[in-house]
């Protein structure tokens, strides 16, 4: 509604200044004609350019900047030269449209590592203490971090880039029917997480140069943001930490809010299906643990106690062994 009033204002504005100018030539109409068409003209093309970044604009005039001072020194140079004025002026024009277009087009092409060397190119709230999170394929398919970050166990802004919600596009569209269900429902979780005004969610638009794939490109935005990457990819995990890049795993996180139990302690559990071995019984704990007791296959479909005999720590998470208490 404020951007609506904003354009409106300028359009108004720019038709009481095109009447005002037309007024001193004796043609008020055609001056408000004119002053119209030209706001709404500048409207349409301010909004084709809602998808370019801050970044990048803010790289163009710094490589602008670069270029005509580098203009203006090598002209300095030159006018020591006898060439006179008509030529003086002219090598003055050609040198900074050359080195303004050269600036501004180079500083597009490397505006990630401008981010890095100039650090006032790189806009960063000052309202949000834990920084920038970037979310992976594997974690917006997963969808439990639209839960874990409403719960405020994670702070900072969500960012999804424009890589990755390609990747996930592709997902979606793939011929097989479980990654297409997997993918649509990835697009489903980030749709729910937009309208959730709880939920600081953003696109990035940048893509990263080069012949990367997508976790390459991830790891790399991630150090030129100064962000982490929320993921449940393990290969990614190892990949990023190897080069300085704090990961944050959902499944690391499940794993580590999961009860603890020790060896001798007395559960009561209901038995719900056979295990592997013979004569053996699972039952899960409310956060999802295993528990898998010994001698018990008779006491199935019942509510049991039984006594921890030893716990087990494997990648997939947590395992329990124990055997039902003697009566």
């Amino acid at each position: 509604m404020t951007l609506l009033f904003i354009r409106v204002f300028f359009v108004m504005i720019s038709t009481f200044v095109g009447m005002y100018v037309g007024s001193i030539n004796n043609q008020p109409v055609f001056g408000i004609v004119v002053g119209c068409f030209s706001g709404i003209i500048l409207i349409i093309i301010e909004s084709s350019l809602r998808r370019v970044s801050v970044r990048g604009l803010s790289s163009m005039v710094f490589g602008l900047l670069l270029g005509f001072f580098m203009a203006k020194l090598i002209s300095d140079i030159l006018s020591l030269l006898p060439l006179g004025e008509y030529f003086h002026s002219l090598i003055r024009v050609i040198l900074t449209l050359v080195f303004s277009y050269l600036g501004a087009v180079m500083a597009l092409r490397g505006k990630d590592e401008f981010s890095i060397i100039i650090p006032y190119v790189r806009f960063k709230r000052q309202d949000i203490d834990e920084g920038m999170i970037l979310l992976d394929t594997s974690v917006i398919i997963d969808g439990r971090i639209a839960d874990i970050y409403k719960s405020k166990f994670l702070g900072g802004r969500l960012v999804v880039p424009r890589f990755v919600l390609e990747e996930l596009q592709a997902v979606a569209d793939s011929d097989d029917s479980i990654k297409r269900q997997r993918g649509r429902r990835g697009m489903e979780v980030l749709r729910m997480m937009q309208k959730d005004p709880s939920v600081d969610l953003k696109i990035h638009e940048d893509d990263i140069p080069g012949d990367l794939d997508v976790d390459a490109k991830l790891v790399r935005l991630a150090k030129v943001m100064d962000a982490r990457i929320c993921t449940t990819d393990y290969n990614l995990s190892r990949i990023a930490s190897l080069q300085d890049v704090e990961i944050l795993n959902i499944n690391d996180l499940v794993n580590a809010v999961k009860s603890v139990v020790f060896a001798g302690e007395e559960l009561e559990i209901r038995l719900i299906k056979e295990g592997k071995e013979p004569n053996q019984a699972v039952a899960y704990m409310d956060d999802g643990t295993m528990i898998v007791v010994s001698d018990a296959r008779r006491l199935i479909g019942q509510k049991v106690k039984v006594n921890v005999a030893s716990v087990l720590q494997t990648q997939a998470g947590r395992m329990i062994f124990a055997k039902p208490v003697s009566k």
